[in-house]
């Protein structure tokens, strides 16, 4: 008899402790139930499902393109747009597939990650490159560039701002000993307070990071909301609007964080040298959250 993991267990050992909202709302949920049925078949690994995400962007770049040729361009569209949120769903069950049963390995990190931005590269050209064609609007061609860019830069500015977070903790781990990661922390900063700090909590409390336009928002504004209501370019603009804002946000808290480091770290061996830990602090932070240190 084949024995499955409760939908609890795989909530405990495959969920991020903070996500995207769109990933918590719209795709966990499902991805969970379908993981509970596929994990216990160990022929289904993490890169087929890879695999079969990257499959399902085609097609949904197929549906981007048909109405180049068939009629019924709306309904074409909304295809579009489903067959891209469900490869996305089956993209997620990868890594929760692999947490499960433990068959993560850094090639299916590295394969993973380039046939994500495979998929996500098609459908753009798809989408954009398919309404050029109906209507002759230049304007499509130039969005394509402008969502290709920032999405590129949203991804290379993510790797290189978790760069300097890893570089920070491990300065911090050399001189205070291991930092507890059961809440992710980059970061030492002081309990914040008032209006802002309570929707912060509330967001945290569902798990919701508070960088709440990153690249999969972004992308999904582009490849979903966008041909659903037919708003392509206005949707792509908007959207990438708000990327910059937020991403431009980080990049500030970054330039604070590493500004204080020194007198952090330089505290945090003090203490060490005399012998005594320091206060507990309120320690945070996720792949998108502010990085600020005051020790």
């Amino acid at each position: 008899m084949v024995r499955r993991s409760s939908l609890q267990e795989i909530r405990e050992q495959t969920y991020k402790v903070r996500d995207a909202w769109w990933t918590v709302l719209l795709v966990d949920p499902l991805a969970a139930r379908l993981v509970r049925l596929v994990a216990p078949y160990r022929w289904i690994t993490p890169n087929l499902l890879t695999g079969l995400a990257t499959l399902l962007g085609v097609a949904s770049a197929a549906c981007f393109l048909a109405p180049c040729l068939l009629p019924q361009q709306r309904w074409w569209l909304a295809a579009g747009a489903a067959l891209f949120h469900l490869s996305f769903v089956v993209d997620c069950m990868d890594g929760k597939v692999a947490r499960l049963n433990g068959t993560g390995s850094l090639f299916g990190a590295w394969f993973d990650f380039m046939f994500d931005r495979l998929r996500v590269f098609l459908c753009a050209v798809a989408l954009f490159g398919g309404a050029y064609a109906r209507t002759g609007e230049v304007a499509y061609l130039w969005t394509l560039t402008v969502v290709t860019f920032l999405d590129l830069v949203r991804y290379l500015n993510s790797q290189q701002m978790n760069k300097a977070r890893e570089s920070m903790r491990a300065d911090l781990e050399e001189a205070s000993g291991p930092l507890p990661r059961t809440t992710a922390p980059d970061a030492v900063l002081a309990p914040p307070q008032g209006p802002r700090a309570r929707l912060r909590a509330a967001l945290l409390r569902h798990r919701i990071r508070t960088h709440l336009v990153s690249g999969i928002e972004f992308e999904m504004a582009v490849l979903i909301i966008g041909p659903l209501t037919g708003w392509i370019i206005a949707t792509s603009l908007v959207a990438g609007a708000l990327l910059v804002a937020f991403e431009l946000l980080l990049i500030v808290k970054l330039w604070r964080a590493t500004r204080g480091f020194p007198v952090a770290l330089a505290k945090v061996r003090a203490a060490a040298a005399l012998g005594r830990a320091l206060p507990a602090q309120h320690l945070e932070s996720d792949s998108d959250s502010q990085l600020r240190i005051n020790v």
